[in-house]
């Protein structure tokens, strides 16, 4: 296998935890009477946040983080850097624009999933953003 290929499936494993993160997020969020407004939301050239949720009319914007749980690296939560959380921001803004609710609490949160070596969903964590 040349090195091109071993890159392209690591990348490839690292966007299905990514994605089971995401989907681990979800499930956690709607068990705890969150609607799930958009996923993935996108605005070119400004960035992407991966949850817009509404619960009890606040707005909740989430960034996800999806970890291995391989011991003692740096907490997912802190990857999330002013540059990320301004785009975050910024594309937030665009959202309440587009909809309309400019009468609402933004909330702004960190998920945090952790997986286990085999891929299995440890832990879901909430930490403000």
């Amino acid at each position: 296998m040349g090195k091109t290929q071993i890159l392209n499936s690591a990348k490839t494993i690292k966007q299905i935890i990514g994605s089971k993160g995401e989907d681990a997020a979800v499930s956690s969020l709607e068990s705890k009477g969150f609607a799930i407004l958009k996923r993935n939301y996108t605005v070119h050239n400004v960035g992407e946040i991966d949850i817009i949720a509404e619960k009890e009319n606040d707005i909740y914007v989430f960034e996800v983080r999806t970890r291995l749980n391989r011991g003692p690296y740096p907490d997912s939560a802190e990857s999330v850097i002013r540059s990320k959380r301004n785009k975050v921001i910024r594309t937030a803004a665009r959202f309440i624009d587009e909809k309309g609710y400019y009468d609402r609490n933004i909330i702004f949160e960190v998920i945090k999933v952790t997986h286990d070596e085999q891929g299995n969903v440890q832990e879901v964590e909430f930490v403000p953003f």
